[in-house]
């Protein structure tokens, strides 16, 4: 059976490749004359490239047919301290024989015995060149052996080549080919490629190198330009990167051109950061938002990201529903956003019948930059105010680094006046913050567009906390929250000088701002009454003591205040109730001091 695009080809070009599943080659022979003369003759025909997959017994396991310049690998088993006992032979109609970077990428990432490429020019042979894997510094790096003829091609001894390759892999202590190692390109931007490093790390991915082009608008078909490009190129060789993270959001077609001049996989920085909340989400909604912020920005480039991807396989951007984008068809993909909006939609009136059970209780929601420190604020500020009975350890996931959690998380709080209030920890945001992933989360984020009072947590010790400031405040008008009020939270005071400080509440002097350290509970006294002060005035937590003969406050608190619980003692009915100041007021000496 031939594989690939078989869409157009006569039967009678399909029948002569079949034949050649009857060709048994020489265990030491690379390929034979009989193979050579029907790729050409076919290859010529149709104008397509075709690949043959040869075993080490000289058995011909596949033939695929691709446009006219690539071809879908064959699945390969990748076995440890060996190669996969796999050789690809296949055509170049151009009649260049020469293996490209794609050509090499594949011989690297599938572990192949070896690759072999025949340039054909008019129907003939118009030479062949072969590609061996190599170590060199404990890597695994492409030996090409160029233009070859007829002569020397069958005469060649591969055999004794990859035996001795294999020797040398089996030496080696650790060569970890599937270990991502990038290359970082940004466009004027230094600020925007540190955080993409950070970025990178957060994605488990090796930074080899960083590649700033200055002064520089972005071109339509390759974004950096066709010489930045050879020279990333060159980049990508000596570094031996086997991906090229690009800072600012790529097209379909820009990411299918890159990746035919590179050879190695190409994704942008909305891709990464999709990634990274892939491996964080950990609830089945946040996992579900993920998921629909996937498949909407891959919806439009189910054709761009993916040429190198569909040969090689495996590592960032294949997580989840990008596993088989290139097959996936574009009803089913439209069909799986449906059916998660519908979930989601479900998600957020579950959110509104638990928001308005409550009601009563104002909401403090923090927002601020990933890794400003917010899940350490929350689970420390809680330590301290969480009513006594809840001031368990339950905190959520803290590390240094972006995006550590994902899901919204509240606790209850009590002031000092004893009111409470609803402490809502939520997602990190960033610049470049990909729409897609804004949309997803909206039902996430309508806690921080339902609360009374929003704690900005900064991290006062990054040189860019001004930009991120920023950054924050546009997603906050995205989201339509400009005119909630707003404490600035200066914190990782452990860490900065005064002078530093000093300097960002002199910048943001038309805003409240508090300094604060998350980690050591610093001004945390400050920070309650601020938080008390900037509340509405709302209901407070109360015990009663009401008397079996004034049943008639029992019931008056029962209907305008909300009964937590009620129990009934020898000598009245022991009440605990949320109420606002005025029913407090009224029935002032009946309340148990606490």
């Amino acid at each position: 059976m031939i594989n690939g695009n078989i869409d157009g080809i006569k039967n009678s070009i399909l029948e002569k490749l079949e034949e050649l599943f009857e060709e048994r080659v020489f265990k030491e022979q690379l390929l034979s004359e009989k193979i050579i003369d029907i790729l050409c003759f076919c290859t010529n025909y149709i104008d397509r490239e075709i690949s043959v997959a040869i075993d080490r017994r000289g058995e011909i396991k596949d033939i695929s047919i691709g446009d006219s310049s690539t071809v879908k690998m064959p699945q390969i088993s990748i076995k440890q301290k060996r190669l996969s006992g796999v050789r690809i032979i296949h055509t170049h109609p151009n009649g260049n024989s020469r293996l490209s970077a794609i050509d090499l990428a594949a011989l690297i990432k599938l572990k192949l015995d070896c690759m072999v490429s025949i340039g054909v020019l008019e129907g003939k042979l118009n030479g062949i060149s072969v590609g061996f894997c190599d170590v060199y510094n404990y890597m695994m790096i492409p030996k090409t052996s160029l233009n070859l003829n007829l002569k020397e091609a069958l005469n060649f001894n591969f055999l004794e080549r990859v035996y001795e390759i294999e020797k040398l892999i089996k030496e080696v202590d650790d060569i970890d080919e599937e270990k991502e190692r990038a290359v970082l390109v940004g466009i004027d931007d230094m600020e925007a490629l540190d955080e993409l490093t950070e970025l990178a790390y957060a994605c488990n991915v090796d930074v080899l190198q960083r590649f700033l082009q200055k002064n520089h608008k972005a071109e339509a078909a390759t974004f950096i330009g066709s010489g930045k490009l050879e020279e990333l190129s060159l980049i990508c060789q000596a570094t031996k990167a086997n991906v090229v993270i690009f800072d600012d959001e790529l097209s379909g077609s820009q990411a299918r051109n890159i990746e035919e001049v590179l050879g190695v996989k190409v994704i942008d920085r909305t891709v990464l950061i999709l990634e990274i909340f892939a491996k964080r989400a950990k609830s089945r909604e946040s996992k579900i938002q993920v998921e629909l912020a996937q498949l909407n920005y891959r919806y439009s480039r189910l054709i761009g990201f993916g040429t190198v991807l569909s040969r090689l396989g495996g590592g960032i951007g294949t997580r989840g529903p990008g596993e088989t984008k290139l097959e996936t068809d574009r009803r089913h993909i439209r069909n799986r956003i449906a059916e998660l909006k519908e979930h989601l939609e479900k998600v957020s009136k579950n959110r509104e019948v638990q928001r308005s059970s409550r009601s009563a209780l104002p909401v403090v929601a923090l927002v601020g930059y990933t890794n400003a420190g917010k899940s350490t604020l929350r689970n420390n500020f809680c330590e301290h105010y969480a009513p006594r009975d809840q001031r368990i350890s339950d905190g959520v996931y803290v590390a240094d680094m972006l995006f550590a959690t994902l899901d919204t998380t509240s606790r209850m709080i009590v002031l000092e006046d004893s009111r409470e209030a609803l402490f809502i920890d939520t997602v990190g945001f960033i610049q470049k913050l990909p729409h897609e992933l804004i949309e997803a989360f909206k039902s996430t984020l309508e806690e921080v567009v339902n609360a009374s009072l929003l704690l900005h947590v900064v991290d006062s010790s990054s040189e860019y906390a001004l930009n991120q400031i920023e950054a924050v405040d546009k997603v906050l008008e995205e989201l339509k929250c400009t005119d909630k009020k707003q404490i600035i939270l200066l914190n990782k005071l452990d860490i900065v000088d005064e002078n530093r400080i000093e300097y960002l509440k002199g910048k943001l002097s038309n805003k409240k701002v508090l300094e604060i350290s998350a980690l050591n509970s610093y001004n945390f006294d400050k920070l309650i009454a601020m938080i008390q002060e900037e509340l509405p005035e709302s209901l407070m937590r109360l015990e009663f003591k009401i008397p079996y003969s004034r049943s008639d406050i029992n019931a008056y608190i029962h209907e305008n205040g909300k009964v937590l619980s009620e129990d009934f003692k020898e000598d009245g009915v022991l009440l605990s109730a949320l109420v606002d100041n005025r029913l407090k007021n009224k029935f002032k000496e009946y309340i148990l001091e606490v």
